[in-house]
């Protein structure tokens, strides 16, 4: 997006960010497919698995229902927040035309979600992998008009993302309905189960909530910090996208952290989950540590290729970049903290603990939210100050994860009936409502 403005890297990025959140709650759902894949799998219930992936692919499914409904809103949405006209309409439009796309994202999660839910991560990073360079390909036609065809500027780069995630779905239906897993997992047990469904809301739901709540607090950070500038906007926007060379990676393990816990919980093994849990955050700590020492001492490493070809004036650029350079030291300063946070947040989604989760996230985001829109509207607090408050609030967060991963009864938790299990697990429902106290290390 940037060989067409900034300002439309800007537009784009903002409007994916409440895109998603639009959807978060829908995604964190289908995605819980996953812990059920786990534990079913860890118990010996292979059987179980294909109703239960099956369901996760009817709720995403079922977002198309009110996907004209947000998109009519869209406009008003954007309108609050009063940003550059230009770059309101582009958040508009890159917004409206992601929608199509999203109930094929949704129902591509909880396909997904059987690879990775019983450890064939290498599936899914061959068929993301490719998805990335489906998205590219199109992204050379539709935005940059190679081949003769015309630029569709930040709509061209929507719809890239729109036909790759049905893509995405068609390729993992293809593999979920192969004979074999048919005759294993019964993939083609393809009919609405109420109860399952219930189950899966129950323990997905809270997932779910604190998904939608954590991306729609980023949301509105980045929409009110939008409202104190376009350059605060742009930089913004840039010092989060570079983030991500961090957040993804991490992201990653926690997606596999959950896999594993899930797993050794369906085996009556708390001290393996414990160990993997561990083992992952010892290994995201050590590359977090090394990005954030990147970030800060070598952060044009990071920054060149966003403003190769850039299209606006070059002294806009320069003060772009600049504040962008200064915006990475914040997230220089969070990284390690984040990095626990997602290792711990999966730690707990895969044992089952979601309710604290999405608790937690109710009063974190609310706080987010609350205490930016108090500073930049209230305080006159200017981009420096939001950054130093989400920095803040991320050590919290952390903070708080940790104190849970600790003392919580995350270890004798389980999101289904267990045939095979022994011992003292039983399911979290029965922890929640106080009768079952497990044993703290």
């Amino acid at each position: 997006m940037n060989k067409i403005s900034v300002t439309a890297m800007a537009a784009a990025y903002s409007a994916g960010i409440i895109w998603f959140a639009v959807m978060s709650f829908m995604f964190g759902l289908c995605s819980y497919v996953g812990t059920f894949v786990a534990q079913f799998l860890g118990d010996g219930q292979p059987r179980k698995i294909g109703a239960a992936v099956w369901q996760g692919v009817w709720l995403g499914l079922a977002f198309s229902i009110v996907m004209p409904i947000v998109r009519i809103l869209a406009p008003a949405l954007f309108g609050l927040f009063k940003h550059d006209p230009a770059m309101e309409a582009m958040e508009v439009q890159f917004f409206q035309t992601l929608c199509f796309g999203a109930p094929g994202l949704l129902a591509a999660q909880a396909l997904e979600a059987f690879f990775g839910g019983r450890g064939k991560t290498w599936v899914v990073m061959l068929v993301d992998a490719l998805a990335v360079l489906v998205n590219l390909c199109l992204a050379c036609v539709l935005v940059l008009g190679w081949g003769g065809v015309e630029s569709w500027g930040v709509a061209g780069a929507a719809w890239s993302t729109v036909i790759t995630q049905w893509w995405r779905l068609g390729t993992y239906f293809f593999l979920f309905t192969r004979r074999r897993f048919r005759e294993e997992f019964d993939t083609g047990r393809w009919q609405f189960d109420w109860p399952l469904v219930r189950r899966l809301i129950r323990f997905g739901g809270p997932s779910g909530v604190q998904m939608l709540l954590d991306v729609g607090g980023f949301a509105v950070f980045m929409l009110l910090v939008g409202m104190l500038g376009l350059m605060e906007a742009e930089a913004t926007s840039l010092a989060f996208r570079i983030s991500q060379v961090a957040f993804m990676p991490v992201w990653g393990f926690g997606v596999a952290t959950a896999i594993l816990v899930g797993q050794n919980l369906g085996q009556d093994r708390p001290d393996l989950a414990e160990r993997s849990a561990r083992t992952s955050l010892e290994l995201c700590l050590t590359y977090m540590g090394t990005i954030s020492l990147l970030f800060v001492l070598a952060p044009q490493l990071f920054l060149e290729g966003f403003f190769m070809g850039e299209a606006g004036a070059a002294e806009t650029s320069h003060d772009v970049r600049a504040l962008a350079v200064h915006l990475m030291r914040f997230v220089a300063a969070y990284n390690l903290f984040d990095a626990t946070v997602i290792i711990f947040v999966s730690v707990l989604r895969g044992a089952g603990d979601t309710r604290f989760v999405m608790l937690l996230s109710v009063c974190m985001s609310l706080l987010l939210a609350g205490g930016t829109a108090l500073g930049v509207l209230v305080l006159g607090m200017g981009v420096y100050g939001a950054w130093t408050f989400i920095t803040v609030w991320v050590w919290g967060l952390g903070v708080a994860y940790v104190w849970r991963y600790r003392r919580g009864p995350w270890r004798g938790m389980r999101v289904i009936e267990q045939v095979h299990g022994h011992g003292t697990a039983v399911s979290a429902a029965t922890i929640e409502r106080g009768e079952f106290e497990p044993e703290v290390a």
